[in-house]
């Protein structure tokens, strides 16, 4: 790796850890910030400072360090994104927004293995391992991404070579939203949808926030990271010791399959409360780390070599956005429920908030609770995904 700047760990640590924190400090505290990350959100450059740090030949693109990364605070904050999955709270949204998150779920599951038939011809022939980690990160968020990417072989030059695509048709799909967002009221009066579960559902948002609200205690961060860091740990060693099924369920994938399970399993029980004390946003930084060390392996030259991909990518939501409109106009849900159930898919808890800010920002947490759950379905979800892309493959 000769000719690169950054070589030693500590300084990749610490170029991992600045670029979200100065993104976040730009985005909370200037007013310039809020205006700019409202249209472009902070994830893209997450993302994408990281690859023009390799291009430029700053950092390298792979190191001991990712790796390690990788494996360790993946699951930490799998469990902290699941851990506060209100599965309750979710039903008590109402049976549309449930059925329009799931349609979602289905757009993905589906509309997957469809993109790749009409365009496997141009495209290599094991590229349905990273569009199975793509599906992991559009019904779940890039926790799943990276967790199914390792889940079937993918390698990290193609993982970085979505995470391009992925960026991309998500972050256009989001701008679709916002579009949307702004003409609720009409699209929702042309389809006959009742708009009074919408304001029933800001009043929760309202109540639960008062209710768990509560400043962090240096108590509360030392058992949140001996909760994800102690878990992590009983999961690698319970999916190290399971065997492989087939060409889908590796070690990883039952490490990843075991951690959500039991951060479902505390959501049922009083740990849940921890998401008071910042549970879900210590997972948030965990996971931009992860974001950025997939960041720092994509490939620019890569995507130029494969342009279907962004055709496959498109049509992908394309199918994923077709389903949903299909079904809210047939059960007459709000776009309210469409749009957030959409986001929280192809989003994930990260940008799901932000679409439901945009039509009220007392309902961003329902944004969020949607996509907790896309997380959880994130990992079953694409694992099926996968299986019907191996298949088509």
């Amino acid at each position: 790796m000769e000719g690169i700047l950054i070589q030693d760990q500590f300084g990749l640590l610490v170029i991992m850890m600045v670029i979200p924190a100065l993104i976040y400090a730009i985005n909370n505290h200037t007013a310039w910030g809020k205006r700019f990350f409202g249209i472009v959100p902070p994830l893209v450059f997450a993302y994408f400072i990281p690859t023009i740090l390799t291009s430029l030949g700053v950092i390298p693109d792979s190191s001991p360090l990712y790796t390690q990364i990788k494996t360790f605070v993946l699951p930490a904050a799998l469990l902290l994104l699941t851990l506060a999955v209100d599965i309750k709270g979710i039903l008590k949204l109402g049976s549309k927004a449930l059925i329009m998150f799931l349609t979602g779920t289905l757009g993905i599951v589906i509309g997957g293995p469809i993109a790749l038939l009409i365009y496997k011809n141009a495209l290599p022939p094991d590229i349905w391992k990273g569009m199975a980690a793509l599906s992991g990160s559009w019904i779940g968020g890039g926790a799943n991404f990276i967790a199914i990417g390792q889940s079937v072989g993918a390698t990290d030059a193609m993982l970085g070579v979505m995470v391009i695509v992925d960026v991309l048709a998500a972050n256009i799909l989001t701008g679709l939203l916002f579009f949307l967002a702004g003409r609720s009221e009409k699209i929702d009066r042309r389809m006959g949808a009742d708009n009074s579960a919408i304001y029933e559902l800001r009043d929760k948002v309202l109540h639960f926030q008062e209710k768990t609200n509560r400043i962090a205690s240096t108590t509360d961060y030392f058992v949140l990271l001996a909760m994800a860091f102690g878990f992590s740990y009983i999961a690698y060693l319970l999916g190290n010791a399971l065997p492989d099924v087939g060409d889908i369920i590796s070690h990883s994938t039952w490490k990843v399959i075991i951690i959500t399970s039991i951060g479902v399993g505390l959501s049922f029980t009083p740990v849940k409360n921890y998401e008071g004390a910042g549970a879900s946003k210590l997972g948030t930084v965990m996971l931009y780390l992860l974001i950025g060390v997939i960041g720092a392996s994509a490939n620019l030259k890569a995507v130029f070599e494969y342009p279907a991909l962004f055709a496959m990518a498109f049509t992908w939501l394309a199918i994923h956005l077709l389903i949903l409109l299909l079904v809210m106009k047939l059960i007459k849900a709000p776009l309210f429920f469409m749009a957030v159930g959409s986001q929280a898919n192809v989003g994930g808890a990260a940008s799901a908030p932000i679409v439901a800010s945009a039509f009220h920002p007392a309902l961003a947490s329902v944004g969020v609770m949607l996509g907790i759950a896309g997380y959880v379905l994130g990992t079953y979800a694409a694992l099926i995904c996968a299986k019907l892309l191996l298949l088509v493959s």
